[in-house]
Formats: C-alpha cells, sequence, structure tokens
C-alpha cells in the first residue's frame, strides 16, 4: 500500500516532471516567502522538499506590508526542456504571468522574465521544433493559448480560445501534453470546491480542433460520500517503466454539513491507464491508500534499492 496524500497539508495545484529517474514537483505558494516550495521523489510517493523556486526577495514582488491572503503565486507548472528545469507561473499581486528557469532544480533559479499575457494558470508545452506554447485560463473564462518566447518572454502569437471543457464553470489549470500521434489538454473546471473535476480533451495540433473524452470529467468526486474531496487541478507523468501517473489536489473535509478541512488543499497521487481508444483512464477509488499493483510495486522496490544503495555506500 502508499498512502495518500504523498504531500499532506496546504500543498495545492501540484505539477510534476521527470527527469530520468527523478521526480520534481512544485505546489502553489500564494503570499508566503519563500515562493513555490520544490519537492524530489524517486518513486512519486516519498517527497523531500529540496527548496524554493523564488527564494530571493527580488524574485517575488508582493505588496508592502503584504499580499492579501491567498494573493501572490498561484498555480505553478514545471517542466524539462533542452537541459534546463522551467517553472511558468503567475504573481496576481506583482506583474502576472512570468517564467523562471535553472540548470539544477536545487538553483539558482534566475529571475522572472515576464510574459505579457492576462489570465492565470500559465503551462508550457514544446513542439519538436522548439515551437514554445503557453496555455492559460484567460480572463474571459476558457482556456486559451499563445506562442511565446520563453527566454526572452515574447508573446509570438497572441492568445486565441481553445477548448474550455464539457460546460463546467471556471475552465483552468490547463497542461498540455505530446503524448504519441496526438496533443492532450487536461485542464480542471467546475471550481475549486466541491465540483471540482479533472477534463480532457485531445487534437492532432495544438491549435485543435480538440475533442472532450466522452467520459469527461475524468475525475470528480463531486456529489460523492468519498473521504477526499474537492479533486482536481491534476498533472500527468510517464515512469521509466512506461506507466502514467496523475498528482491532483485534494481535501480531506470533517465535521458536519458545511464540512471544513483545516488542513487546507493537499496533494495526492493516481496511477492512470489508457484505454483502447487512447483515452486516459483513472481506476475507481476514493484516493486513500492504494492498494499495490504491478506498477506501484515497482515503483516502491525502486525505491527501497536507492535506499539500500545509499546505505552501502555510507
Amino acid at each position: 500500500m502508499y498512502d495518500n496524500p504523498v504531500i499532506s497539508g496546504f500543498h495545492p495545484d501540484p505539477s510534476v516532471c521527470r527527469v530520468g529517474d527523478d521526480y520534481y514537483l512544485v505546489c502553489s505558494s500564494f503570499e508566503y516567502f519563500p515562493g513555490l516550495p520544490l519537492f524530489h521523489s524517486k518513486d512519486l510517493v516519498h517527497w523531500e522538499q529540496i527548496g524554493n523556486v523564488l527564494d530571493r526577495p527580488g524574485q517575488l514582488p508582493l505588496p508592502v506590508p503584504g499580499a492579501k491572503a491567498s494573493g501572490g503565486l498561484y498555480a505553478p507548472t514545471i517542466r524539462h526542456h533542452d537541459g534546463r528545469y522551467w517553472v511558468i507561473n503567475t504573481n496576481i499581486d506583482g506583474g502576472g504571468n512570468f517564467v523562471v528557469s535553472a540548470r539544477r532544480p536545487e538553483g539558482p533559479w534566475r529571475d522572472p522574465v515576464w510574459i505579457d499575457l492576462p489570465g492565470i494558470d500559465p503551462d508550457l508545452a514544446w513542439e519538436e521544433d522548439g515551437t514554445c506554447w503557453c496555455a492559460f485560463s484567460g480572463p474571459e473564462g476558457g482556456i486559451n493559448m499563445a506562442r511565446i518566447d520563453p527566454v526572452e518572454g515574447t508573446v509570438l502569437e497572441q492568445p486565441f480560445v481553445t477548448w474550455s471543457g464539457s460546460g463546467l464553470k471556471y475552465p483552468e489549470a490547463p497542461h498540455l501534453y505530446r503524448i504519441g500521434d496526438w496533443w492532450y489538454l487536461l485542464i480542471a473546471e467546475g471550481g475549486t470546491e466541491r465540483g471540482h473535476s479533472v477534463s480532457v480533451a485531445r487534437s492532432r495540433s495544438p491549435r485543435g480542433p480538440w475533442q472532450g473524452a466522452p467520459s469527461n470529467p475524468l475525475l470528480s468526486h463531486s456529489g460523492t460520500p468519498r473521504p477526499i474531496q474537492n479533486t482536481g487541478h491534476a498533472d500527468l507523468v510517464e515512469a521509466p517503466d512506461g506507466s502514467w501517473w496523475m498528482v491532483l489536489l485534494g481535501v480531506r473535509p470533517r465535521g458536519f454539513t458545511p464540512d471544513v478541512h483545516v488542513l487546507g488543499r493537499e496533494t495526492f497521487l493516481t496511477p492512470v491507464e489508457w484505454d483502447a481508444d487512447g483515452w486516459p483512464l483513472l481506476p475507481a477509488h476514493e484516493l486513500g491508500p492504494i492498494p499495490i499493483s504491478d506498477t506501484t510495486h515497482r515503483l516502491r522496490h525502486s525505491h527501497d534499492d536507492i535506499v539500500l544503495r545509499q546505505i552501502n555506500e555510507n
């Protein structure tokens, strides 16, 4: 078994990437400094914080004497491309959307490069020819897409509206992936409360047209008695063995109606399968302790092997 949440207590909006056998994950930090806690794992289950992406005051302009509650930094995305680690993010209290990068995940991370794009929850994805796309939640609602230069922060093609979900409110938190012959667009919708959900669409091109999955929403605990609620804001990652995983936020409500979640929004992990038509599927479970499958067994043994090697080396 492995226990959920894999990162407990106020670690919302997780985004993850893999480089070789290593996984890196960032979360929102809102009005707090240092910003954007950065975690490392070898197995997606055991995480250790190795620093913060924004650890210098000059990287994180916030109002004085302080940002409002739930202001500051929203919904980062972390990716690895062309030998660098990239994090794109929104500072709603000081400059809008920006990109930072580093050669090593431990840093140092460069100062923000600001991008003249509206909206929140930006994402980065690259085509094989180096074209960089930024998907984000637009100011008028819906998911927008723009071509950018993440090094200079230049907008190369003005944003246009793309797929905006299955019809639930507040489509946001887009993540764009090239998997096989398809581009997949994973988003959150339904609001960040009990209606929070995950939906997915695909296209042959980042420009669309997009086709929503017939089983959307891909994940939602809305209207259920499940112990984990507000499930959404997800990101996908492929393990070295070819298995796929999803990190997402959720809460553990307690008490009488309306239930409260004093630990905030936490980071959960779930395996992902693919159906015969090429759509991602999630196993039916409550995001509690997950039984060991062949894949999680391999992940756990990979972690154990690493620990044993470290013991032997010492």
